[in-house]
């Protein structure tokens, strides 16, 4: 894949309508709508306030959530959730439609711009349409929630054109959506000139940079709860890295591949084979892969469990692991402390509960140590990385847990794929 793409400084924005397709899926309060957690609105700033200074008149589109497109959708849905269809209302559906607005997202970035922020009542309707018309450089306008469009998820032709012709330039700043090919993250390049924001400019440079020609060794930490999640990243990083570390809910499926027993401890049966595959690729690569030595076990899932140590080849049947050890902490963060790039994607362990934070804990101050470059592939390892207080200490923490999954398996990203090529 070609990570060398024009950004919004290699073209002339002035006095242009630029379509800007952000990543405004913010978490909100579930009982008052408001905004808990306003990052990825931030995030979007460096490149708002550029296309605006630069005099540009912007008009800003994201999606929110996974509102049903169709009051049929809907019904569906809920039906699903074991509800009466007969019972369900057209009332209904326009509330759970206006729980995912993008009003409080308006409200939110005209205070942060310290300016008014145009809002649509719709994506591609009358009063977008008449609004986006309207719009003078300088200005911003935000358009409602992508996805109350029916034809967005399926990349409808129809609407990409709708939204194209309210613009005259496209630019993409939606890193965790850009593994999607939705019709404002990839169907709109089809019908005007497309390049990145400032965020994904950066995600090509630095997670670009670390798989196409990365300072060496390329040490990859990889966790999380299943190895079926990252086959494709085991695989694909096998070819490009010196050191593969296991840990997570993941490293029990290879242990119990080598012949231990794991107890009570995820498993992936099905995927006891392609472990040792991996196992076999590792060594005729002469790729170092580290797997945990000894495990931090409990009787139960629980924050109040009481931790045992446990042999990773040899935990009791009435045990399931929960965190790795001190020996495979050492082991780690001595891998990551000669390395020229670490890579690191989903936890060592069940970081919620404090007992058995200490592994993910570890490699986070690990890497934070360290004077290689360090990469943190969103998701869960960022949620770990900001909770434990080393975020600043990271020199690049990726905004897109799936696509930066889908980046790390040498996927082709629909959303960067249509950009121009410099």
């Amino acid at each position: 894949m070609n990570y060398n793409k024009k950004t919004v400084k290699d073209i002339d924005v002035k006095g242009k309508k630029v379509l800007l397709r952000c990543d405004f899926n913010v978490p909100q309060d579930k009982a008052t709508g408001a905004i808990t957690d306003d990052k990825r609105i931030r995030a979007a700033l460096p490149t708002i306030q550029y296309l605006l200074d630069q005099g540009a008149a912007v008009i800003a589109c994201s999606h929110l959530g996974k509102p049903a497109a169709t009051f049929d959708s809907y019904v569906k849905k809920q039906a699903e959730k074991g509800k009466d269809p007969a019972s369900i209302t057209r009332e209904e559906w326009e509330k759970s439609l206006k729980k995912l607005s993008l009003a409080p997202v308006a409200q939110r970035l005209s205070e942060l711009l310290g300016k008014d922020v145009v809002m649509a009542a719709d994506v591609v309707g009358p009063d977008a349409q008449a609004k986006a018309a309207a719009l003078q450089p300088g200005q911003i306008l935000l358009l409602e929630n992508t996805r109350f469009e029916k034809g967005e998820t399926k990349n409808d032709p129809e609407l990409a054109k709708a939204m194209a012709s309210l613009a005259e330039i496209y630019v993409s700043d939606a890193f965790g959506a850009v593994h999607r090919a939705h019709a404002s993250t990839a169907g709109v390049a089809a019908y005007l000139p497309a390049v990145s924001g400032f965020l994904i400019e950066k995600e090509l440079e630095i997670m670009g940079g670390a798989l196409a020609n990365p300072k060496r060794p390329l040490v990859a930490i990889l966790g999380g709860s299943k190895v079926s999640s990252k086959i494709g990243v085991i695989n694909n990083l096998l070819d490009i890295a010196d050191t593969i570390i296991i840990g997570g809910g993941m490293a029990y499926t290879f242990a119990k591949a080598q012949g231990g027993s794991v107890g009570k401890s995820l498993l992936e049966s099905d995927w006891l084979d392609y472990c040792n595959e991996m196992i076999a690729k590792a060594k005729d690569k002469g790729v170092k892969l580290l797997l945990p030595e000894d495990t931090l076990c409990a009787r139960e899932f629980s924050a109040d469990a009481e931790p045992v140590l446990c042999d990773t080849m040899a935990i009791p049947d009435d045990m399931m692991g929960m965190d790795i050890g001190p020996k495979t902490i050492e082991a780690y963060s001595q891998a990551v402390k000669g390395a020229g790039t670490v890579i690191w994607n989903g936890p060592m362990g069940v970081f919620e509960f404090p007992a058995f934070a200490e592994g993910t804990r570890a490699v986070a101050k690990a890497l934070a140590d360290t004077d290689a470059i360090t990469i943190i592939g969103g998701g869960d390892s960022a949620a770990a990385v900001a909770q434990l207080g080393y975020a600043d200490k990271m020199t690049h923490i990726s905004t897109g847990g799936g696509a930066s999954l889908e980046f790390l398996e040498g996927k082709e990203l629909p959303g960067v794929a249509c950009l121009l090529d410099k």
